[in-house]
């Protein structure tokens, strides 16, 4: 399947409601907008609850990342797709670009610790630990970003989208964190059926 396929059906001028993991500003939200920006994105605290909120008919499908060229298999997403029982509608290939962000005026030096979803974290391994920062998990990237921006704290910092920087208002410190220059993720479009 190529990012075509996850476009709009010809003929077919309905939106309809997208789920995704993380907060707004997350990757997966990123590609929402990018792939189907006809749609509502609705943001769900777990990749299971995405899930399940096409199973019950809450959303019409769900836009979920399941390889990374870097990580290989995003766990546990890439297990509960094979297991949902939904379609694969459509699969596209999106480059993954990583920033650290902190509060307004924040230099490097003054940060201990970067927050963001295990995997963005393992993505940056390299590049973070000459940085000297305490790497701590977060259940997404964009919801690291949030919980910085809220907690005013100026030693904390997050690993996220540069669009998480402007919803949270956050300043950008450093651009394209991630170990590989081709950084990038797989993300599938599930549906209960197929067409």
């Amino acid at each position: 399947m190529t990012e075509a396929a996850i476009g709009r059906p010809a003929g077919d001028d309905r939106g309809g409601r997208t789920a995704f993991q993380g907060a707004p500003g997350a990757f997966s939200h990123e590609a929402c907008v990018e792939l189907r920006p006809w749609d509502e994105h609705v943001p769900f605290e777990t990749f299971e609850d995405a899930i399940a909120a096409v199973k019950s008919g809450a959303c019409d499908c769900a836009l979920i990342p399941v390889e990374n060229s870097t990580i290989g298999d995003v766990e546990p997403a890439a297990t509960l797709v094979r297991a949902s029982g939904l379609a694969v509608v459509g699969e596209a290939w999106r480059p993954i670009r990583m920033a650290l962000m902190a509060l307004d005026g924040v230099e490097l030096d003054e940060l201990r610790t970067v927050a963001s979803h295990p995997i963005a974290l393992a993505q940056c391994s390299g590049k973070l630990a000459a940085l000297n920062l305490t790497m701590v998990e977060a259940f997404d990237t964009a919801g690291a970003a949030r919980d910085v921006s809220e907690a005013g704290d100026r030693t904390r910092a997050a690993l996220a989208p540069v669009a998480a920087a402007e919803v949270y208002g956050l300043s950008i410190l450093r651009l394209d964190l991630q170990d590989s220059a081709d950084n990038r993720t797989r993300f599938v479009l599930l549906a209960r059926e197929a067409g």
